[in-house]
């Protein structure tokens, strides 16, 4: 009785398995016909045109950027330039025994505390306004 139950076993595993192979194959078939293919390239070309548009936004912010950078250390390249004699000449002034009280020295000394407090001043509201 054994034997015969392990042989029913055995042509039912094969059955059930061709089964699956002809459901499968039936699939297989079918992709392979193009009959799915239309679909699969729908989809791949919209994958497609959606990677390529977040590559150019992405290409986009990275420009963006790196204007930004640029645009930034030209700026303090100029206001260095133009810090840099005024900066100088208080310098030298004090060094050289100028007093506090000429009008060239204090004129230059207010110059020197307020051209970075107005510099700041345009950063700020530069900053706040690109933020809004």
């Amino acid at each position: 009785m054994r034997a015969a139950e392990l042989a029913g076993n055995t042509v039912a595993h094969a059955a059930s398995s061709e089964a699956a192979s002809t459901g499968g194959s039936a699939e297989i078939l079918a992709a392979l016909s193009g009959k799915q293919a239309g679909r699969d390239r729908a989809v791949a070309e919209k994958t497609r045109r959606v990677v390529l548009a977040s590559l150019g936004v992405m290409q986009d912010q990275k420009a963006g950027r790196r204007r930004t950078r640029s645009l930034v250390l030209a700026s303090l390249f100029v206001a260095l330039l133009a810090f840099g004699p005024l900066a100088w000449r208080v310098a030298d002034d004090l060094i050289g025994g100028e007093r506090f009280s000429d009008i060239a020295t204090q004129t230059s000394l207010w110059a020197c505390i307020l051209f970075p407090a107005v510099l700041a001043a345009f950063l700020v509201a530069g900053w706040s306004h690109s933020k809004d």
